[in-house]
């Protein structure tokens, strides 16, 4: 259970985070929260998807690193084996807070990363952000940037019913049948079925690009498939 409180140099003075990558820390997982700014380093290396919200009143876009729950094709060992790592992975344990002040640091005293012997510094001996910490914070701030600009690209997906439901069979190398549903995709029929005033809009709002990454990304499927092959060798 996250335990989040309001990140400050007086009782975190000596916190330090670990940075490695391992199922222990926190990186088994099978996807991540992404949004559109971050769909071009995404889809160079994963599936991007979209699943129906917590709430089920809504959709958000992920990249997809296995096929269940709980397991991350790209995580070997203390390895992850992408050149990119999504931000909402690279994030943690740090999130947005809001209050009236503006945005606000806040961290997760119950993760695996937080500790106060091993991994970088977040406050140097007198208090000042070290170089680490400052990275978080540009970090955090592209994260809440890409989510402000979220809502606008899902509701022209819904506006032009471009979002549809999909189900992927995979047969493995062991013979086993497997099946990827409850997420969702482009349909590419109707999005070539547009016209062209609302090519158009999409293109002028900044959501044409994304939706084509999107479909760019889904042959990392293949990638996908080969990793969860050899992971059964």
């Amino acid at each position: 259970m996250a335990k989040p409180v309001l990140l400050n140099n007086v009782q975190h003075h000596d916190m330090r985070i670990i940075t490695r990558r391992s199922a222990q820390l926190g990186d088994n997982v099978m996807t991540a929260a992404t949004f559109p700014a971050e769909f071009r380093d995404v889809q160079a290396c994963y599936p991007i998807v979209f699943r129906k919200t917590t709430d089920g009143l809504g959709f958000e876009p992920v990249a997809l690193f296995g096929f269940e729950e709980g397991h991350n094709l790209f995580l070997h060992g203390e390895r992850w084996e992408a050149p990119y790592i999504p931000m909402m992975v690279e994030r943690q344990p740090f999130m947005i807070g809001v209050s009236d002040d503006g945005l606000m640091v806040n961290v997760d005293l119950d993760h695996p990363r937080v500790n106060h012997s091993e991994g970088e510094a977040v406050f140097k001996p007198h208090g000042g952000h070290t170089e680490y910490l400052e990275r978080v914070n540009s970090l955090l701030f592209a994260i809440h940037q890409g989510m402000q600009a979220l809502p606008g690209f899902l509701a022209a997906l819904l506006e032009h019913e471009l979002l549809e439901s999909f189900a992927l069979d995979v047969e493995l190398n062991d013979g086993s049948q497997n099946r990827l549903i409850g997420f969702y995709t482009i349909n590419e029929d109707r999005l070539q079925a547009l016209d062209g005033a609302a090519v158009a809009r999409l293109h002028q709002a900044g959501y044409l690009q994304p939706i084509y990454l999107v479909l760019a990304s889904l042959s990392n499927f293949r990638l996908l498939i080969d990793r969860k092959n050899a992971s059964l060798a």
